[in-house]
């Protein structure tokens, strides 16, 4: 898949018009974001998403919009898990619920460039050397085996990581939010604000998760175009779906379980397409060695979709379950 220049240039163009008119709109007038409002910003980023697909789709052809679309829903699942961190973060820093929303915009915005960097090395490597989805594989299995046997355990307080320490040394922070300003003077010192503080954290400490969620990604398509677009699809609308499902994560009881069936797939996969390249099956007399089954971009899509499904409803029955076993 050949992308040029200009195609770039304008999903770049199109993603800060989009993340403009979010600006503009709801962050113009600090305020709660109301269930309402984030569920209408949920079905905007979806829909724009549809959008983007139906232009792949048009441009070129069916299995590149199955592959845009089966790392949309992974990265989307998996980033949904970072929203426990982002609730934790908040508590932890106690930001004002009328500056949440600019804390994720600039936050995730900041993580998406970051992202960036890290999908172009990790598409670099994979597109040099077939030892590299070995390795990605591995560790996408690894990875679930410890999302598996966390699942269930209690969310640990959040730690600063080392650049945030390391920012607070050098740099002076306020004690209040200074109504919602990253950077004050008072004093006659200019000093930082919390604020700051805080959309670091949420940057930083989402490139944590893009570790697993990367390789994920480029386990479904090495296109490094698609890739950089499923991650900012999937960040933008995640900021809203914050809002939207805060107080239902805690329902989704099996989440966890789910993205470990998930990363596990999607790093078995990873393996059985490159031995399916590199395997040649050869005969002895009357045996012969089979070839490595390779899983389709609809397959893929499917067996996400599927797991998702099967998730959230796992987590419903279980819920209902706990509800009538309290007294």
């Amino acid at each position: 898949m050949i992308v040029p220049w200009w195609a770039w240039v304008a999903t770049i163009a199109a993603l800060i018009v989009l993340l403009a008119i979010d600006l503009v709109v709801v962050d113009h007038n600090p305020h709660e974001v109301s269930v309402a409002e984030a569920g209408r910003w949920v079905l905007f980023y979806v829909g724009s998403a549809l959008v983007f697909g139906a232009l792949i789709w048009g441009f070129y052809g069916l299995d590149r919009v199955e592959e845009f679309f089966a790392g949309y829903l992974t990265e989307y699942s998996l980033s949904i898990d970072n929203l426990f961190v982002f609730l934790l973060i908040m508590a932890s820093f106690k930001v004002p619920l009328i500056h949440q929303h600019r804390v994720l915009l600039f936050g995730i915005l900041l993580a998406l460039m970051l992202r960036a960097v890290l999908i172009m090395a990790g598409v670099a490597l994979v597109s040099k050397s077939t030892v590299v989805f070995y390795f990605f594989g591995l560790f996408l299995i690894i990875t679930a085996a410890r999302v598996w046997k966390s699942a269930g355990e209690e969310e640990e307080e959040f730690k600063e990581n080392a650049i945030l320490r390391w920012l607070r040394k050098v740099l002076p922070v306020t004690e209040g939010y200074a109504d919602g300003k990253t950077i004050v003077r008072t004093g006659g010192k200019i000093k930082v604000t919390p604020m700051l503080i805080v959309m670091l954290a949420i940057g930083t400490t989402d490139l944590l998760f893009a570790l697993d969620s990367i390789p994920a990604v480029i386990g479904l398509t090495q296109v490094s175009f698609l890739v950089f677009a499923v991650n900012a699809f999937a960040l933008m609308g995640l900021r809203q779906l914050y809002f939207l499902v805060g107080g239902v994560l805690k329902k989704l009881i099996y989440l966890p379980y789910g993205l470990a069936v998930l990363l596990a797939f999607i790093g078995a996969k990873l393996i059985m397409d490159v031995l399916a390249e590199d395997w040649n099956p050869f005969e002895r007399g009357e045996q012969v060695i089979a070839g490595i089954p390779v899983f389709s971009p609809i397959t893929s899509l499917a067996v996400i979709a599927v797991v998702l499904f099967v998730t959230v409803i796992a987590s419903w029955i279980g819920q209902r379950r706990e509800s009538t076993r309290q007294p």
